[in-house]
């Protein structure tokens, strides 16, 4: 994926997740599945992208993303959470749920 291509499905859609990991990181593999299955239950309309921070290091260097993992996510093609490492599932789905529900009810 390019950084043309992020860009532009940031435009395109209600929502995105961008989740950048690394292959090395144990912590990026025990929290992928967790974010997988937390939107795909509550906010079905973001789109989840998986990038490998050392394999985009464009789409990394211009998220600012300097670590791993690193989990954005757009809402209206602006940038609404930013977490690393330690993320609640908690706190993430209470920060979301309210302006994920006015967007798409």
């Amino acid at each position: 994926m390019t950084l043309e291509e992020v860009e532009n499905l940031i435009k395109e859609e209600v929502g995105v997740l961008l989740y950048f990991s690394g292959e090395q990181c144990s912590v990026c593999h025990a929290l992928r599945p967790k974010f997988k299955a937390l939107f795909d239950a509550e906010f079905p309309q973001i789109k989840q992208v998986y990038l490998d921070a050392h394999e985009n290091p464009e789409i990394s260097a211009h998220y600012r993303v300097f670590s791993v993992p690193t989990m954005l996510v757009f809402l209206d093609g602006r940038e609404f959470v930013r977490e690393g490492r330690a993320v609640s599932m908690h706190k993430l789905t209470e920060q979301l749920m309210r302006p994920y529900k006015m967007m798409t009810e």
